[in-house]
């Protein structure tokens, strides 16, 4: 698979100051590594609320949850780099 064939998706609401730190972390990590990310407000989905509003920001891997209220950088970083070793992917990672 190819970087871009992997999506890492923040799920936050609006006004939330963790989920604008959380996604200055994805946005720049998701550029290194040529991967697409996604924002959802969790405001939007009942199902999502009542699993993850204590926890958000919630970022996820292809669908795996990786990590809540504080994106650590590095953390996401190695995640990324140990998922696309595992394909074959092809991702800087600098």
């Amino acid at each position: 698979m190819a970087p871009s064939d992997h999506r890492i998706t923040l799920l936050g609401k609006p006004g939330c100051h963790l989920c604008d730190d959380a996604r200055a972390v994805v946005a720049k990590v998701a550029a290194e590594f040529g991967v697409p990310w996604e924002e959802r407000d969790i405001t939007l989905s009942p199902e999502e609320q009542a699993e993850y509003w204590e926890m958000i920001p919630v970022v996820f891997l292809d669908g795996v949850q990786h990590g809540y209220w504080r994106i650590d950088e590095a953390r996401l970083r190695a995640a990324l780099t140990e998922l696309l070793a595992a394909d074959g992917s092809a991702g800087s990672g600098a």
